[in-house]
């Protein structure tokens, strides 16, 4: 019988850059045996954050000491605000400064932040240097973690800068989200449930069954849904790993919630998973009005995310600034821009979406209003 503690692997399918994702608790004080054999020789560098380092920082290092495997380990402030140009300048420095060659690995312990971070310059530094992420919220864990996305934030947008730069393992402690603030906890639930929207309505149906669960800190849910989102994205990494094609429906919402975190300063004000939410919701509305999706579908969407507690209007986060002509603006400069024209995800049913640049501006125009003043 298999044991139900036992941790998950779920494998990236990248052929010689596959990797695997490893889920389950205990796993940061126990690292050393999953890092240690993917080291090229005994030496890391730990990225993390001043939140992070208090709670997981002294587990990791003590693991790969007792491995033999020696760190260095860098401390950024915590926040949206790291993932700036700024601190690729400063990390990539320190590496540099500290003598580091092709045979180094860096290991991200933290969120997304951090993992986006130290896997861009691991992406440029040297031309390329190995990384091993190991996320510690639940919006990492189930998608910032996995895929091999990297990047920054600039004045310009979200993650306009970045690079295609796949981990060497993806350790998902389910310990380390006992610690996380509730909004956290909830905004990781956001890109868990947007699964089901995307492609399997059945995780739908599962998600609204079982969310107070998972939120509530059930072991059993969370590996669930944790397990269950990390096959979905290794499936369709594996077949569009740089976003030719079907990879751009893992972006449900976000060309919405981009533009939303773009106004809100990319601020604690609104949180990525919060934004994604808002964002899910609207590309649902939006597929309603265009006479794509039932209405019915975007009401089981919006009670469920409501259910929950995530936001579903704008309320207390926009302000008189906030205007359609805006968020348009900023759609207008996400990366999946084809020759002018904004790439949506959109939805023919809960379970069904699909990709589509012929969104009609007027009704867009209409839905944009209706948001920002409720």
């Amino acid at each position: 019988m298999t044991d139900p503690a036992a941790p998950i692997t779920v494998e990236v399918d990248l052929g010689e850059r596959a990797y695997n994702i490893v889920i389950g608790e205990g796993l940061i004080a126990s690292a050393a045996e999953h890092v240690a054999p993917l080291l090229a020789q005994p030496a890391t560098f730990i990225i993390t954050d001043e939140h992070l380092a208090g709670h997981w920082l002294a587990p990791l290092q003590a693991s790969l000491d007792a491995a033999g495997v020696g760190h260095a380990t860098k401390i950024l402030p915590a926040g949206e605000q790291t993932k700036s140009i700024g601190y690729v300048d400063e990390l990539t420095g320190w590496l540099l400064d500290s003598g580091i060659d092709r045979k180094t690995t860096l290991i991200a312990l933290g969120g997304g932040v951090i993992g986006d971070l130290t896997g861009f310059c691991a992406a440029i530094t040297l031309r390329g240097i190995p990384f091993i992420q190991i996320p510690t919220t639940l919006l990492a864990q189930v998608d910032s973690s996995v895929g091999g996305k990297t990047g920054v934030d600039t004045p310009h947008g979200k993650n306009l800068v970045g690079a295609f730069h796949q981990p060497k393992l993806v350790l998902a402690d389910t310990g380390s989200l006992d610690t996380l603030p509730w909004r956290q906890v909830l905004a990781g639930y956001a890109e868990v449930v947007k699964y089901g929207m995307i492609g399997d309505a059945g995780f739908f149906e599962w998600c609204e069954a079982n969310a107070g669960a998972l939120l509530a800190g059930d072991a059993g849910a969370r590996r669930y849904a944790i397990e269950a989102s990390c096959r979905a994205k290794a499936a369709i990494v594996a077949e569009d790993e740089r976003e030719s094609g079907r990879r751009a429906l893992l972006n449900l919402g976000h060309t919405f919630a981009h533009a939303f975190e773009a106004e809100a300063g990319y601020s604690d004000t609104l949180l990525h998973g919060e934004a994604v939410a808002l964002g899910c919701l609207a590309a649902f509305e939006l597929s309603r009005r265009l006479g794509l999706c039932p209405g019915q579908d975007v009401e089981r969407v919006r009670a469920h995310l409501e259910t929950v507690g995530l936001p579903v209007t704008l309320a207390g986060i926009a302000d008189a600034g906030w205007t359609p002509e805006a968020i348009v603006g900023h759609m207008g400069k996400d990366k999946k821009v084809d020759a002018g024209r904004i790439t949506f995800v959109l939805a023919r049913a809960i379970g069904d979406a699909f990709t589509t640049r012929d969104v009609d501006p007027d009704v867009l125009d209409g839905l944009l209003s209706e948001i920002l003043n409720h």
